[in-house]
């Protein structure tokens, strides 16, 4: 039976046909759906995790108990988790455990560029990479195989294009892994440093054992060309561009196990062309391996180290005449990202440009209040670093700053990684303000759910952390809960807050717009007879408000009816469709 499949998809189905039983991950784009799909196989126990760090954890606890286990991150998510990837490849596994990592070349939704090959090379871990739907099914059941027979996990790679793009992949059947026996060994399992000392050694001997097998393995396979006066080594995306540009024209050296790479299988290929060329994305991993071997190669030479290739830029690099198929559409508009309308952050980040105050950001949907027109977030890094800059920044200044700055965090992130940062603050106490944006959902990966919505992955009633006792817990206690489409109520707490000689937290609640179980009001319209044209509306920067023959104007069918905008209009010129004016 055959299905046509996005590669996210095609992962989750591997999972069950490989015979895993326990998924822990955490979701981030593109490596999201992996999980999700999974979760709707019964045989496979899956959750999100807190973070990426504990869901490698939990998954490396139900490998040691001998079931085989998974965990998914996108890059950056990487590296919360690099401390136990580092040393679980010292201890090895017990039953089979795969971590997939997912990159995004071209930032589609990411705060950085970084290529996760890197981390397999020096974690001295084995990564696969698939560049096609079938390929992820298949290589996650050899990844499997491959975490049991050498004794490691096993890091697979997927990117963007891969994870969200569709073939056709051909379904098997569930293979049932009996359980592996949970022995006792503190010497593979415990690692002070008189053990960790025993099991180096043994991670370099398992390096030369896995390049063998990648000399060997048909997953890195050569495919022969007509026209021997240039050969390509390859990987993932980068192999269907490459093949879409030269067809069958030259011969392809394809990679499927990116580390550790082929020695000999390389130099032989290269010995078969007159020229050597490396087709790869990002960094030059492969070929920086081949110039080790003393290989004369072309790349990045040519080719750039930034952003997605395309099929008409392997073409004009390679020298080869562009096909209709290899030219992109010209001339389309930009579409910068906004906020929904109706999105519960746009009040508070109304408030905040309003009174010009500092902003440290975080990872979320919210990170769209830094585009115009609200101007609102002044930086934003990694998961949680708000809270722990605001402390810093707060340091530094004194109270000039402790007046005018604060820390903006979701929920979900606050759960991430958020909390250890506010205990800083609460421990070496700054007055620092933090606001949790607490929309019921972790949004910007597509409504999962978190430790504190009370439901789990799917969807069952769970345990719910409770954000006021928790961070009243932690040693705030100045804790208040305001609802964003009050604006007023919004501000006087901002205010407040920021006045107080203490660390204080504003929780601003007010679920995401777009949550199924939230019930949408009825639209709202602009009187234009009371319009008097002073754009105050258009400060939102909300998508459904536009402003045509000389009038603001509200499109109904986006309108969510919140009503922010007509807490701005001094002219009561924002009616319900009924007529009547709005008041507040």
């Amino acid at each position: 039976m055959k299905e046509l499949m996005l590669g996210n998809k095609a992962v989750a189905r591997g999972l069950y046909e490989a015979g895993v039983c326990v998924a822990s991950s955490y979701p981030g784009t593109p490596s999201t759906e992996t999980t999700e799909e999974a979760a709707k196989f019964e045989e496979i126990y899956c959750e999100w995790a807190p973070n990426e760090k504990v869901a490698m954890e939990t998954a490396y606890g139900a490998s040691r108990a001998g079931k085989r286990s998974y965990c998914a991150m996108k890059h950056v998510g990487l590296n919360v988790a690099a401390d136990p990837l580092f040393t679980i490849s010292y201890t090895g596994v017990n039953a089979g455990m795969v971590i997939l990592v997912a990159d995004d070349p071209g930032m589609h939704s990411s705060q950085n560029e970084q290529d996760s090959r890197h981390y397999a090379i020096a974690a001295k871990m084995p990564m696969l990479e698939p560049s096609d739907s079938q390929e992820a099914k298949d290589f996650i059941k050899l990844a499997y195989d491959m975490s049991e027979q050498f004794d490691v996990p096993v890091l697979f790679k997927m990117c963007t294009r891969v994870a969200h793009s569709q073939s056709v992949v051909e379904l098997g059947e569930r293979t049932e892994v009996p359980v592996k026996e949970y022995v006792k060994d503190a010497g593979k399992y415990v690692m002070v440093p008189a053990n960790a000392k025993k099991r180096h050694p043994i991670v370099e001997e398992r390096t030369l054992k896995l390049i063998e097998f990648a000399e060997t393995s048909p997953i890195n396979r050569i495919e022969d060309g007509s026209d021997k006066s240039m050969g390509i080594i390859t990987s993932s995306t980068s192999y269907q561009y490459v093949k879409e540009v030269f067809g069958d024209k030259y011969p392809v050296l394809k990679i499927g196990l990116i580390n550790p790479l082929p020695v000999k299988k390389i130099k032989d290929f290269a010995a078969s062309v007159d020229k050597l060329a490396v087709v790869e994305e990002l960094d030059p991993i492969i070929e920086n391996h081949c110039k080790a071997l003393g290989l004369e190669v072309t790349g990045k030479d040519i080719l750039p180290l930034i952003d997605e290739f395309s099929q008409g830029l392997i073409a004009k690099a390679l020298g080869e005449p562009e096909a209709p198929s290899c030219k992109g559409i010209a001339g389309l508009p930009g579409r910068p990202p906004a906020m929904c309308a109706g999105c519960p952050h746009r009040g508070m980040f109304y408030v905040l440009s309003k009174n010009k105050i500092t902003v440290l950001g975080d990872i979320g949907c919210y990170t769209l209040g830094a585009t115009p027109p609200l101007c609102a977030i002044d930086t934003t890094e990694c998961m949680g670093a708000s809270i722990s800059s605001l402390h810093g920044f707060n340091k530094a200044l004194g109270a000039s700053s402790e007046k005018n700055t604060v820390a903006v965090i979701g929920d979900s992130t606050f759960m991430h990684s958020g909390m250890t940062g506010l205990a800083n603050i609460a421990y070496n106490q700054t007055n620092s303000t933090v606001i949790i944006l607490d929309n019921s959902i972790t949004g910007m990966t597509g409504h999962q759910q978190n430790p504190t919505t009370g439901f789990n992955l799917r969807g069952d009633p769970a345990g719910k952390i409770d954000l006021e006792a928790l961070v009243r817990s932690m040693g705030i206690n100045r804790v208040r809960v305001v609802d964003p489409y009050n604006l007023a109520e919004a501000e006087q707490a901002v205010k407040e807050e920021l006045q107080a000689e203490e660390p204080s937290v504003i929780i601003s609640r007010r679920p995401c717009a777009l949550l199924k179980n939230v019930k949408r009001q009825p639209a709202i319209k602009v009187n234009p007879d009371r319009c008097k044209s002073c754009k105050a509306c258009m400060k939102l920067g909300c998508p459904a408000i536009s402003f045509k023959d000389g009038h603001a104007k509200v499109d109904a069918t986006q309108c969510f009816g919140c009503k922010v905008c007509s807490e701005l209009c001094k002219f009561g010129a924002f009616e319900t469709m009924e007529g009547e004016t709005i008041k507040w």
